[in-house]
């Protein structure tokens, strides 16, 4: 009869028991490492689905900060100053907390001014959870000389905005009032038009955006609504890995420079089942940006999906890896574009327009290389060099003027 030493298979499972962990680890790691791979390659299902798996410890976690409790009193009409600080109160103590939840509740309306939500020292995975209404200050006294924004926050890891409830920036006060100033135009400079506005007693004449994130990974912002922007209504600038969905943006048609989405120096961006009405680009694409999928966007009033201006003041821009499809373009100034200056460098590639429904729209189809924005432009050899661009299934179904455009 063969005897077996009970030290010999305590031994054994514990060296099976230790092969198995490797072995759930590495595959840990492998859908790791496929994710990023998936995400760098554009592929928005992968991208779903992990943020949607991140997302949820951040918004069903237990610690809850309410605004209400830190002093906000949600009655639209309390000092914006007051309301800000109780902004900045909450978000200090859910900044400690790893997937820490900011409430601004339902039934509530918040005058807030000018506020920024900073890291880099807050933990991961927070949400702010928008319910409520938070309305911008229209007195010239809440914004100084100007800002470039009104709600931002700053180098985050894995940030969530997210909800029913609505950004109103109240924009009306800016647009017949102040005159305007190109998003792309990242100097904060003081301008003649911005000393003559500050002498009539107006607004400032630079507008903020009304909600940016900087410099942050992992972004969602899902559910909410920024209407009546002064400026652009969302923008994402250096950030990566960003998921907008079931956003809406709305202003009208004739409001100056509110663009809808304005991205810049951002990589794996997808954004998708968004309505964006506004005065100017649905969607702005910067330099800097790559890996951005959009899809299942309706857009109009407006000004289309624009990639560009890219080279302005002789300078390089680098954008690539761009899809658009199975989106609606609606009673916009054109519907499509690339646009880039003369003087400029660097490129466009691999731009792809698919499955695109365009109606009562000036232009469909521009690629425009001279771009300008003003009466007279100085001729230049130099230019971004456009290549790879595809177009599929444009279809033009009414009132189309001009269908295609190349310069």
């Amino acid at each position: 009869m063969c005897r077996v030493n009970p030290t010999n298979v305590v031994a054994f499972l514990a060296v099976l028991l230790f092969w198995f962990s490797s072995f759930e680890v590495t595959c840990s790691a492998r859908e790791g490492k496929q994710w990023r791979r998936s995400v760098a390659d554009g592929s928005h299902r992968q991208m779903v689905a992990a943020r949607q798996h991140t997302g949820t410890s951040a918004v069903t976690s237990t610690t809850t900060f309410n605004v209400l409790d830190y002093g906000a009193k949600g009655d639209g009409h309390t000092d914006d100053t007051k309301a800000r600080q109780a902004f900045e109160a909450t978000w200090a103590e859910a900044c400690k907390v790893e997937a820490s939840t900011v409430m601004v509740p339902s039934g509530s309306v918040f005058l807030v001014g000018p506020v920024s939500f900073s890291g880099p020292n807050c933990q991961p995975n927070i949400a702010f959870q928008l319910d409520g209404k938070i309305i911008a200050p229209t007195s010239s006294s809440a914004w100084g000389s100007g800002l470039l924004q009104w709600i931002e926050f700053t180098k985050l890891k894995g940030i969530t905005i997210n909800g029913k409830g609505t950004i109103d920036g109240q924009g009306s006060v800016w647009w017949n009032d102040s005159p305007t100033f190109d998003p792309t135009d990242e100097q904060d400079s003081t301008t003649n038009e911005t000393i003559s506005a500050e002498l009539k007693g107006g607004m400032p004449g630079t507008k903020p955006t009304a909600l940016r994130f900087y410099g942050s990974n992992g972004v969602t912002v899902t559910g909410i609504t920024i209407q009546n922007s002064p400026q652009t209504h969302l923008k994402f600038d250096d950030c990566t890995s960003v998921l907008v969905s079931n956003f809406v943006a709305s202003s009208p048609g004739d409001s100056p420079n509110t663009d809808g989405i304005h991205l810049q120096n951002s990589q794996d961006v997808v954004i998708s089942a968004t309505t964006l009405a506004c005065g100017d680009d649905c969607v702005s694409i910067q330099t800097g940006c790559s890996n951005v999928n959009i899809h299942n966007v309706k857009c109009g009033p407006g000004h289309g999906i624009s990639i560009g201006g890219l080279g302005k003041d002789n300078t390089k821009a680098c954008v690539s890896n761009i899809t658009v499809r199975d989106v609606t373009i609606q009673n916009t100034l054109t519907g499509v574009r690339i646009k880039t200056w003369q003087g400029g460098s660097g490129a466009v590639k691999q731009v792809t327009f698919s499955n695109v429904q365009v109606s009562e729209v000036e232009t469909p189809i521009m690629i425009d290389q001279f771009y300008c924005d003003k009466s007279n432009c100085k001729n230049q050899s130099s230019a971004v060099e456009v290549s790879g661009i595809n177009y599929v299934n444009i279809q033009f179904l009414y009132g189309a003027t001009g269908p295609l455009r190349m310069q």
